[in-house]
Parts: structure tokens; C-alpha cells; sequence
């Protein structure tokens, strides 16, 4: 419990540098499936609650009531040896509390899990590496990392994003609050979740499942676009990278070293998949999968040293001089 409470703060924490007014908040579903999910919550704390309260009372009655008193302290108070009525009841209750919660977990799971798929649903495949999330849209030919873009659902013309979650090498959770519970990305398995989210926004979220050394910085971001930020967004996403002769140097520095092999730039020689794409790197809030906001001083200090911002990262410092950093950040800068 230790461990996994400085984890959640230490994940909190670096939630909070980069956007302070955004909590991850259980208690402000903005999607179908949170919705039912915070219900069925409410519904739950109402009856454990209830239960909480009437055991507590009837202990601190019975705590006051036959407290000791100098009546009773020569003798024996008056004994009772068992109570049908007493043990029915105990019995009883508690069996009819369990089936009744269980009834109403078991109609949240099937409601979410059984929901009809629109015609116009949006599908997204989620892959979790070591430590950040690569995100593909099939059917828009799009692949992009750490930031995940979906249209708002209204409810006359729902627009869901469905989500089919596997891992490139470890166990991973997909979970942002607000939106729906959490869902396992595991080795050669797919699983699936779908979200509605009703309300345009950032929303936070976090991997829920420990992955290593920076499980606490695999962190999730999550911004739902009106229909026509994510038409523009979409348009972007499918222009290519930046060729800007004012950068050709730092282009070079990026073909010529290891770069290229883990990393995409479309429109260029640079096609490697083991890292995030980079065609569109600028268009995203933050770098490391949220451990940085992206800007030039930090992806100088990323590139020079990684292990600054997320030790243990799988990224190697790439032993760079000062003026191939320089030029190599120019570089990366332009890549809206």
C-alpha cells in the first residue's frame, strides 16, 4: 500500500506541473460509461453507509448501555446464550445486501459491455509501451503518441470512440476517470472500451497498472474536440512533416544519428516504430507522455540527458554536442 500510494502522489504530482486546474476526478463523469459507473458508486457508498451506520450505532449503545457499573461489580451480569431471531437476522441481511449489490454491479458491467456500436463510431487502437502511448486511427490513417484526440458525442447524434488496447511489451491500464473505468493492455490480447465524452475539455488520466521504474509517469491525456476542432485536428495530422530549409541542419543531425531508427518522420527517411512518431511533434502539449510541457528548453534538456525528466526511460542520451542540440531542437520545433 506504501508503494502504491507514493505512486498515485508521485503521478499526481507530475499531473499537477503541467496542468494544475485538471485533477483526476472520480466524482465529475463527462462520459456514458463513467456516468454509470459513479452511479452505481453512489449506490454502493448509500447502502455500506447505511450498514456503517446502524452497526456503529447499536456498538456505541451497547458500549454506554452495559457499561460497567458499582451495581454489577461483585457480580455475574445476566447471561443470554443465543437468539434465533438475532442470528436469522445477521444472516439474513447480509446475504440480501451481497445479492443486491452484486445484481446491480452485474447490470453496470453489462450495460457497458453490451452497448450497440454506433455507425458513426470512431475506432482507436491504444498500444502501451515502456512508458507511453502510441495511438492509431485506422480508418483516418493517422498515428500519433501520449495525446489522444476524439470527437464530442451529442446525445441526438452520439459519436462514440471505441478503443481496442494492447501492449508492446508489458502490462499496462488505461484509465481516465472521467470518461470510464479502467481497462487492462495486455501481451497478444485486445481488449475494448468505448467512451461518449459529453463535454469538450482536457481530461487526465493515468496508467493504473504498475509497468516498471516510470509507471508513475505514463500518464494519459485526453482532449475531446468539438466536430470541428477535430476536422482541423484531423487535417493536420495528415500533413507532412516539416521541411523548412531554415532547419536543414538539424534535419541532418536527426537522419544521421540513431534517431531515425526508433522514430517516424512522414515525408522523410525517418521510419522507425520503436519510439513515438515525430511528424507532428509540436502539436502536443507535452513531452515524455505528460513528465514535461514541450518547449525548447525541455527537449534540449530531453534529448542531452532523458533520464532528467524520466529515469529509466528506454531512450538512450544520444551524446550530442551543444551545436547538433541546438540545431536538432530547431529542427524539432517546426514539426506542427
Amino acid at each position: 500500500m506504501g508503494i502504491g500510494f507514493l505512486l498515485w502522489t508521485r503521478a499526481c504530482f507530475a499531473a499537477d506541473t503541467v496542468r494544475p486546474s485538471s485533477p483526476i476526478n472520480i466524482f465529475a463523469p463527462a462520459s456514458t460509461p463513467a456516468s454509470e459507473i459513479y452511479h452505481l458508486t453512489l449506490f454502493v457508498f448509500a447502502i455500506t453507509g447505511a450498514m456503517f451506520v446502524v452497526v456503529a450505532g447499536l456498538l456505541c449503545f451497547a458500549v454506554f448501555r452495559f457499561r460497567a457499573r458499582k451495581l454489577y461489580e461483585a457480580s455475574e451480569p445476566p447471561q443470554i446464550y443465543g437468539s434465533n431471531q438475532i442470528e436469522l437476522a445477521w444472516t439474513v441481511i447480509p446475504v440480501l445486501t451481497v445479492v443486491v449489490l452484486f445484481l446491480a454491479t452485474a447490470r453496470v458491467i453489462f450495460a457497458i459491455q453490451d452497448a450497440p456500436k454506433p455507425p458513426a463510431a470512431l475506432d482507436v487502437t491504444v498500444i502501451g509501451h515502456q512508458f507511453w502511448w502510441e495511438y492509431r486511427y485506422p480508418s483516418l490513417g493517422i498515428v500519433t503518441a501520449n495525446e489522444l484526440h476524439v470527437p464530442l458525442s451529442h446525445l441526438n447524434h452520439p459519436t462514440s470512440t471505441y478503443l481496442r488496447l494492447t501492449s508492446a511489451d508489458v502490462d499496462h491500464s488505461f484509465w481516465v476517470p472521467q470518461l470510464a473505468g479502467k481497462t487492462d493492455l495486455i501481451p497478444n490480447r485486445v481488449n475494448e472500451m468505448w467512451i461518449d465524452p459529453q463535454r469538450p475539455g482536457l481530461y487526465l488520466g493515468q496508467c493504473a497498472q504498475f509497468c516498471g521504474v516510470e509507471h508513475a509517469k505514463m500518464l494519459l491525456r485526453v482532449y475531446v474536440d468539438t466536430p470541428e476542432q477535430f476536422t482541423a485536428w484531423v487535417k493536420d495530422q495528415h500533413r507532412p512533416g516539416n521541411q523548412d530549409p531554415s532547419v536543414a541542419a538539424g534535419r541532418r543531425v536527426f537522419e544521421t544519428q540513431a534517431c531515425m531508427n526508433c522514430h517516424t518522420v512522414t515525408g522523410t527517411a525517418a521510419t522507425g516504430r520503436f519510439g513515438p512518431d515525430l511528424t507532428h511533434f509540436m502539436s502536443r502539449s507535452t513531452l515524455a507522455a505528460g513528465a514535461a510541457v514541450n518547449n525548447a528548453a525541455n527537449i534540449r534538456e530531453w534529448l542531452k540527458s532523458p533520464d532528467h525528466f524520466k529515469q529509466g526511460s528506454l531512450m538512450p542520451a544520444m551524446q550530442l554536442s551543444d551545436q547538433q542540440l541546438d540545431e536538432l531542437v530547431a529542427y524539432l520545433s517546426t514539426l506542427h
